[in-house]
């Protein structure tokens, strides 16, 4: 646990902080605070800062932290603080908020940005209430292009949370209008909920490009050009996507997927989502044939795994299991 310690006075601003109409340029100088510096968390502090946004950074990383600890994150940043936790679900965000419950005061925000499931934010708030420190959840999307492309945002809290944090939410998000790229879903958990069910669908949406793939590759009797036919997708199609041209990228550096280990895990929301499917009698056909799809790759190589590997690693940086 990290002790409260001594911190010198700072000014107080009004709780509400509102946007104004231009994006990129505030009225009033704001301040947050990040804490997780990794391939989103640090892109995520470059698109602020640009924005015009301050940030106080942390990670156990010091040679991206800001600061040495989370008190000194806390001491380095005007009141009513806002910090953004950016750090892997479960355990590691349990310990962050419960150490940042420690550091920080009664009218303080924090934001869980991570990918931690929708019942844990109920949790995270219960434990924050009785301090008088406010919680929202966070579900964010855009992976490692977020810093050029922005990230898509759903948000659960307060709408007194929402207007107050909104700056940062329009730096964060893609530009044109704010519905296309943000959205306040309801209470908190309601944004990783939002998250949790955009995550299945990202799961069906791979595999049905990737079947496609395993297809057309058997079929190079006729198919001369497996690369091409996707490229040709990407404009005046109905299947065109960002997942389609991050699917063809991936097809140009290896066209045969030599490289990549057809072996794809599944980071649990898509499991979570099949969970509340079987709760409200909903059914998923198309994603949970996605997560047993997965499951089926850990047994043997496959076509269609080598495609969703590396569709994962286009968008979201994550590490392929390379052949030997």
């Amino acid at each position: 646990m990290i002790h409260q310690q001594h911190r010198p006075d700072q000014q107080h601003r009004p709780a509400g902080i509102h946007h104004t109409p231009t994006r990129l340029q505030k009225e009033t100088a704001m301040e947050i605070g990040l804490i997780g510096l990794g391939k989103m968390g640090n892109n995520m502090r470059a698109r602020l800062k640009k924005a015009g946004i301050g940030v106080v950074g942390y990670d156990t990383n010091p040679a991206v932290s800001d600061v040495a600890d989370l008190a000194a994150l806390a001491a380095a940043l005007p009141a009513p603080r806002i910090v953004w936790v950016m750090v892997p679900a479960g355990k590691i965000t349990d310990s962050v908020i419960d150490d940042l419950s420690n550091v920080l005061d009664e009218g303080d925000l924090i934001i869980d940005g991570g990918n931690s499931k929708w019942t844990e934010d109920f949790k995270h708030s219960e434990l924050l209430s009785p301090k008088g420190i406010q919680f929202m959840d966070a579900g964010v999307s855009g992976g490692v292009w977020g810093l050029e492309n922005g990230y898509g945002l759903m948000v659960g809290g307060t709408t007194e949370m929402v207007e107050r944090a909104m700056p940062v939410f329009d730096a964060l998000r893609p530009e044109g209008p704010r519905d296309e790229g943000f959205v306040h879903v309801g209470e908190v958990g309601a944004g990783h909920y939002a998250k949790m069910v955009h995550n299945g669908i990202e799961y069906g949406m791979m595999q049905a490009y990737a079947e496609g793939y395993e297809l057309l590759d058997a079929k190079k009797d006729i198919i001369k050009d497996v690369t091409g036919t996707f490229k040709a997708w990407q404009r005046g199609t109905v299947v065109r996507s960002w997942l389609l041209e991050l699917l063809v990228r991936a097809l140009e550096a290896d066209p045969e997927f030599d490289q990549i280990e057809g072996y794809v895990e599944d980071s649990g929301e898509g499991r979570w989502t099949l969970e509340e499917a079987i709760e409200n009698a909903v059914p998923m056909p198309a994603i949970s044939a996605a997560i047993f799809a997965r499951f089926v790759s850990r047994q043997d190589d496959s076509p269609s795994m080598k495609a969703v590997a590396a569709l994962r690693n286009q968008f979201g940086g994550h590490a392929v299991k390379e052949l030997d």
